[in-house]
């Protein structure tokens, strides 16, 4: 309790630029706790979701009415979902316009769930920036703080006769505030960017691996079309190719 207490007669009693720098971090560290938490849920959502969308997907559901399932969420829909409907859309608008070109479609059909994997990912890799930016100003930002505060310090002693460590410390203390907030502001932010980044690549290589094998199922699919009958889609289908 004293030391909190310590401190903040430090912070009170410091100098008006170093008050300023601590204005500063205080909002980066605030705003970048915000941005944590807010991406820890959405990330943790987003592989939920593809867990469960993968469950379906592969649980021998018709693929319409999947899409039809998809589809009825308006909006809503998102990850995975969207990737699958984007594609799927697109392939049976190839297919009904009498596409064919068996790869034409199909790469009709991959490039529509590239651009909707992509807009997924860049949702979640919004204001991951500013944690990065953050993380790598922060320190310096703090530095900045305290030698402009210890030069007022110094500064001071100047109008001093005889200085002594009971003169020149508080003024140091007070300065070296900033650098503290700065390493409190910078430390979490670094964390959360490396830890964050390392889960979105996770999800963008699941994402591209859905789209792949999606892209197999569509080419059996449309081999099924003009065939008698229709092999069943599911896993053990995807296991034996």
């Amino acid at each position: 309790m004293n030391g909190s207490i310590n401190i903040l007669d430090l912070v009170i009693h410091a100098s008006l630029p170093v008050k300023f720098v601590l204005a500063i971090l205080i909002v980066f560290s605030f705003t970048s706790w915000v941005i944590i938490f807010r991406k820890k849920m959405m990330l943790d959502a987003a592989t939920r979701d593809a867990d469960a969308f993968e469950e379906r997907f592969w649980s021998g559901v018709d693929l319409a009415a999947l899409f039809r399932e998809v589809s009825s969420r308006g909006g809503e829909s998102g990850g995975l979902a969207a990737v699958f409907e984007s594609g799927f859309r697109e392939f049976v608008r190839q297919r009904q316009r009498g596409g064919e070109d068996r790869r034409a479609v199909l790469e009709a059909s991959e490039r529509a769930m590239r651009v909707a994997g992509t807009r997924e990912i860049e949702k979640m890799e919004r204001n991951l920036e500013y944690l990065a930016n953050v993380g790598s100003i922060s320190t310096y930002v703090g530095l900045f703080g305290t030698v402009w505060g210890i030069m007022i310090a110094f500064q001071g002693l100047g109008t001093l006769k005889q200085a002594t460590i009971a003169t020149v410390a508080p003024g140091i203390s007070e300065a070296l505030v900033a650098t503290a907030m700065g390493l409190v502001a910078a430390i979490p932010a670094v964390w959360a960017y490396n830890r964050y980044s390392t889960r979105l690549e996770r999800l963008t290589l699941r994402y591209e691996t859905f789209q792949e094998e999606f892209s197999s199922v569509l080419q059996r699919q449309m081999h099924a079309d003009d065939q008698p009958a229709a092999p069943a889609h599911g896993r053990a289908e995807a296991r034996a190719r």
